[in-house]
């Protein structure tokens, strides 16, 4: 105990303060049991200690990893117990998909510690989703958290603060910036490396890679009993995934690329989704949450399409729509248009460049053209940078 209490406040110590995600606000952070779900490396960590540090009595709190060597012999529920009859209050269990049997202990430790509040993250929502359902039902709150928008790059790493907006006040050309702002200079920059809360940090694109392959190599093995060589494959089918205009799933053609059995194809892509790498979107009988068809597979975000596919081998179309797509996704639900690239609600998206023309979308309703390689619209023509601003 007094080694994890001595982790914990040297964490405490190293915890800046001066930038908040977008989810800080949104959490309800007294909930007795409450879950902050999402993939490897977007900043759920860093959230939790600033919580911790600028809203709580830090001596009545606990912040623990179920990665940490103490959990190899002593229980999650015995350490609850010591906490409580030690005064503590708030214990906050991180990364807890890594100990076996958290489900039903976080359900153990509700029960018997009706004063004891308790927050917990996991990095691979896979494990995370199928033990909330199965023993925190109607107890635990949960909450997914998404990496950097292009708002809160322009804040965090440039210095450069706005208000989130709101779908309709995009549309609305209502989004106002600093003077003699060049979005486009900071955009590029965002595409490549700034989705990450550690995009500044030395050997952005090894550690990007590496958080790949350890969900890929361990979390999705873990959970669904595949050995190593299947999490190979994940691996060699999210290149393709990255290097496609975008990807439109041939389960016989990627089974056979693969040596994959065809009726794994579907599972494989739903496991690297819930582990936060990709991004399924739907035609109209469902969204990217629903169980309609999947017409299109995108890499989760571009920064993984650079870090994978190799910037000579990132195909600018595909850029743009996985950015639309992984920033729309966060505040809406997305789903493939019928004839042109995206609908929200009733609205239709035509995602191309500056030269993109009205054809794909003349004579259909509520349509949209948002163009990259442009600072700022008029009418129907909406920038892409902007649809970055949303949260």
């Amino acid at each position: 105990m007094q080694q994890l209490l001595a982790n914990y406040k040297r964490l405490l110590r190293l915890t800046e303060s001066k930038f908040h995600r977008y989810m800080f606000d949104k959490v309800n952070w007294n909930g007795r049991l409450v879950g902050i779900l999402g993939a490897r490396g977007v900043g759920k960590t860093t959230m939790i200690l600033q919580h911790i540090k600028e809203t709580m009595d830090v001596n009545r709190c606990l912040y623990v990893s179920a990665e940490d060597f103490y959990f190899a012999s002593h229980k999650l529920v015995d350490l609850a117990d010591d906490f409580c009859k030690m005064g503590g209050e708030y214990l906050c269990v991180d990364e807890v998909h890594r100990y076996e049997g958290w489900s039903k202990e976080l359900k153990l430790i509700y029960d018997y510690h009706p004063d004891l509040k308790v927050l917990f993250s996991g990095s691979s929502i896979l494990d995370i989703n199928k033990g909330v359902h199965a023993d925190l039902s109607r107890r635990a709150v949960t909450y997914t958290m998404y990496g950097l928008s292009f708002r809160e790059y322009l804040e965090l790493f440039e210095g450069i603060e706005s208000r989130p907006y709101t779908l309709d006040e995009v549309l609305e050309h209502k989004v106002e910036m600093p003077t003699n702002f060049r979005p486009l200079m900071y955009f590029r920059r965002y595409m490549e490396k700034g989705y990450y809360p550690f995009a500044l940090e030395d050997d952005y694109e090894q550690k990007l890679v590496g958080i790949v392959t350890k969900t890929l190599e361990t979390d999705i093995p873990e959970y669904a009993n595949m050995n190593v060589s299947t999490g190979r494959k994940l691996k060699r089918l999210l290149a393709v995934i990255a290097e496609s205009v975008p990807f439109k799933p041939n389960m016989v053609t990627l089974a056979e690329m693969l040596s994959i059995s065809r009726n794994n194809m579907a599972d494989y892509l739903l496991y690297i989704e819930e582990a936060g790498l990709i991004t399924q979107i739907r035609d109209q009988t469902g969204g990217v949450r629903s169980l309609g068809k999947v017409d299109k597979v995108y890499l989760e975000n571009t920064n993984l399409i650079y870090a994978l596919a190799k910037a000579d081998k990132a195909e600018t179309g595909n850029v743009r729509e996985t950015f639309f797509m992984n920033q729309l996704h966060v505040v809406d639900d997305p789903i493939t248009s019928p004839v042109s690239d995206f609908m929200v609600g009733d609205r239709t998206f035509e995602v191309g460049g500056r030269n993109k023309t009205q054809k794909q979308i003349r004579g259909v309703e509520n349509a949209f053209v948002v163009k990259d390689d442009i600072e700022y619209g008029a009418l129907n023509v909406i920038p892409l940078w902007m649809f970055g601003m949303m949260y």
